[in-house]
């Protein structure tokens, strides 16, 4: 074995989620609220908490093996990372977030080259360089510390980019959105050195495939019951499922067990479907990984 795996624990609005998440997976990390390096119930692995805006610069060093972060902070940093798999967290929200060109909503500004030689307010302030580079508008880019929407309401910058799910807040104080800038969503991310160590490379993708079959099982529910083997097609005709239904017939007698996975969701559409078919025993089960 090599030494053990650091992995990066996102700090801030992911971490509760991921914290959560690894114990679906099967791994329990328990955070103080006085240590950075939270502990892990598996020898072959240390975690340390990191904000997401600096996962891809400590990845990229080499400081931990792989961690957790947004695909829009990542590329801030422009950080040289193997990106291992998408990890979207229902728990937190299913939207990407979503980096957007903003403006008061009685600006002439209708697209990107409309700003030329303005003063522009973001967090992103690479990213953001970057992209009018790209296109050959010079302006002038800030760092905000915060409060950004503020800032272009008070006149302070002539347009921000800022992040948002829906746009309602941004709608909400008076703002418009001129375009989007970019769609992100958490990333797992490896060292490269780390990607190309056999042993570490399998455990990132042992980490990879339970996190991603815990997240697959969210929202998910398993549903069993007994029926008439009369009405066995009448209810696998309405009874959603991953593959097929699992039918077996129970020990002497004309009845079947069928069991099913489905979104949870559906349980309260289908059950009285099911109950007027002839269903008995129905039972309801929580999962935490699907594979």
């Amino acid at each position: 074995m090599s030494n053990p795996l650091q992995f990066g624990i996102p700090k801030g609005s992911l971490e509760n989620a991921t914290v959560e998440l690894f114990k679906k997976a099967g791994w329990q990390i328990s955070i103080s609220s006085r240590s950075y390096f939270p502990g892990v119930d598996d020898e072959e692995m240390n975690c340390k908490l990191i904000r997401p805006q600096e996962m891809g610069k400590y990845v990229e060093r080499g400081t931990i093996d792989a961690g957790i972060a947004g695909r829009d902070w990542v590329r801030e940093n422009e950080s040289d990372v193997v990106e291992v798999c998408e990890m979207v967290y229902s728990k937190v929200s299913r939207r990407p977030a979503r980096w957007v060109l903003v403006v008061n909503k009685d600006s002439k500004v209708e697209k990107p080259e409309d700003l030329h030689g303005a003063t522009i307010s973001t967090e992103l302030v690479g990213f953001t360089k970057r992209y009018f580079a790209e296109r050959n508008i010079p302006v002038t880019v800030e760092f905000s510390w915060g409060a950004t929407e503020a800032k272009v309401v008070d006149g302070l910058c002539d347009a921000i980019v800022e992040v948002t799910e829906t746009g309602s807040t941004i709608k909400a104080n008076g703002l418009r959105i001129v375009c989007e800038l970019m769609e992100s969503v958490p990333v797992l991310v490896a060292n490269r050195a780390s990607w190309e160590d056999p042993w570490k490379r399998e455990k990132i993708e042992t980490i990879a495939t339970l996190l991603k079959s815990a997240l697959s099982a969210e929202g998910m529910v398993g549903l069993k019951m007994n029926a008439p083997n009369s009405a066995v097609e009448a209810i696998i005709e309405i009874l959603p499922s991953l593959n097929n239904p699992t039918v077996a017939h129970l020990y002497k007698s004309d009845w079947v067990s069928i069991e099913s996975i489905l979104p949870e969701q559906e349980v309260r559409r289908i059950v009285p479907k099911l109950i007027k078919l002839g269903a008995e025993g129905i039972v309801e089960y929580s999962l935490n990984k699907v594979l």
